[in-house]
């Protein structure tokens, strides 16, 4: 798409409010749905070619928790759209006091490459959902993806409602210098720090959806053989390239050898004894990404893994014996290396995470309700689980997101639909009769009446 038409196409959004009314919505989530069913195997073999994800990955992590999410929003627009009913103070009347749930208008939704489909449909399902019209910004990485999106996106909408954006760091400049009433974005903390910046120039209301060093803690009192399940599916699920992955293992020095052996045993029935030959293995998204990831497997600190395929660009779950001071932790892994580090005490722990930068995600696995209630409210991180691994963002019910370093703002489910809207709150006051107290001159009585009123 020319520029000349993007900026056209914008312009349009802005003016016709296409979304206004919400039979208007459910009538273009409907349709999306059946199209995405109509379109699945496009986007199965987009997202193979992309990610080299297998079938049964790319419906559970992709398609499966877009289709969950039309569906709640369906069950739910009518509701959510209605103007809300408030007591009005006994000093308002006679009045009634309303909220208004209103579009912010024309939203740039800003995608990554590593969850290409579901990452880029999700915020557009609830963008929509609120009554919003969308300008869509795929990512160039996942260009097979991307490409079928367009066509879906084609396929689904006028031009009034939604487009897609295609292209790379010339096209993501462009957008972010025109004027949108809200911008929404996920992807890296070093590209969010741009769009906060850009967003700011024109006082634009923004969703960050970022990163970083999500921990895995593991106390003594853990059932390893369940968390060593659990942390090697959410690891290395997409080759561990999952924004909420845990991107190490901090765990009691006690339980290391027994944590570590569990470990190897899941890899090995999970992804079998070779990955680089399975099949359903994930690749890296890239070779630029698959010599960033493996520049960080130190070959004498190895404890499971650590080969790779430069042809395939798949690299091994990998174990690292690993400390504060390795590089590998000081940067976001977002690759199938999982370091373990271990703690003496969980209060030192709890203090080394919360002396990091905040992360999106955090893992605890305990049967220690003591320990479970000290870890979830004194660490500080965007959501979690307790013993287990990722499977908060799987639900409508529950809201997503980051804080400071790992992004601002939630969706998914009502968050979504409350992230995509402004709340007009109206006062309609009757004129039937008119309190005087209010007014100049201003009395004795009248003062006396206000302080009544206002207590």
């Amino acid at each position: 798409m020319e520029r000349e038409e993007i900026l056209t196409c914008i312009e349009k959004q802005k003016a016709e409010c296409a979304f206004w009314d919400y039979k208007e919505r459910i009538k273009a989530l409907k349709k999306l749905y059946k199209n995405i069913l109509l379109m699945k195997d496009d986007i199965f073999a987009a997202l193979k070619a992309d990610l080299n994800k297998s079938e049964v990955e790319s419906y559970t992590t992709e398609i499966g928790m877009v289709l969950c999410e039309i569906s709640y929003m369906l069950r739910h627009i009518k509701k959510f759209a209605r103007p809300k009913k408030v007591r009005s103070e006994l000093f308002q009347f006679p009045a009634k006091s309303v909220i208004l749930p209103c579009p912010y208008g024309c939203v740039l939704v800003m995608s990554p490459w590593n969850y290409p489909f579901m990452l880029s449909i999700e915020p557009l399902v609830d963008a929509i959902s609120a009554g919003n019209s969308v300008v869509l910004k795929p990512s160039r990485y996942s260009h097979n993806t991307s490409s079928v999106i367009e066509k879906l996106v084609e396929k689904t909408f006028d031009k009034t409602q939604v487009i897609v954006v295609s292209g790379g760091r010339e096209e993501n400049a462009f957008l972010m210098e025109q004027d949108f009433d809200y911008i929404f974005y996920t992807g890296s903390t070093a590209v969010g720090k741009i769009v906060m910046q850009k967003a700011a120039e024109k006082f634009t209301p923004i969703t960050l959806e970022m990163g970083g060093k999500s921990p895995c803690i593991v106390d003594a009192t853990a059932n390893i053989t369940v968390a060593a399940r659990r942390i090697v599916f959410g690891k290395f699920l997409n080759s561990g390239q999952t924004c909420v992955s845990p991107d190490f293992v901090y765990c009691d020095k006690s339980i290391k050898e027994q944590l570590v052996a569990e470990l190897k045993k899941q890899i090995a029935m999970q992804y079998s004894d070779d990955p680089l030959t399975n099949e359903n293995y994930p690749k890296i998204i890239n070779q630029k990404h698959f010599y960033k990831v493996r520049k960080y497997i130190d070959n004498d600190r190895v404890l499971y893994g650590g080969k790779a395929d430069e042809e395939t660009l798949k690299i091994q779950p990998t174990l690292l014996d690993s400390n504060f001071d390795c590089e590998e932790m000081n940067c976001e892994m977002f690759g199938p290396v999982l370091p373990i580090v271990t703690f003496d005490d969980l209060d030192e722990a709890i203090a080394k995470v919360n002396a990091m930068s905040t992360p999106l995600a955090l893992y605890f696995f305990s049967e220690s309700k003591q320990n479970q209630d000290k870890v979830t409210s004194r660490c500080r991180f965007g959501g979690g689980c307790i013993n287990d691994t990722i499977m908060h963002i799987v639900s409508s019910t529950l809201p997503f997101g980051g804080l400071k370093q790992s992004g601002m703002g939630q969706y998914h489910g009502k968050a979504g639909f409350d992230i995509f809207t402004h709340y007009k709150s109206i006062i309609d006051k009757k004129t039937y009769f008119d309190l005087p107290m209010r007014y100049q001159p201003y009395t004795d009585k009248h003062y006396k009446l206000i302080k009544f009123f206002m207590k």
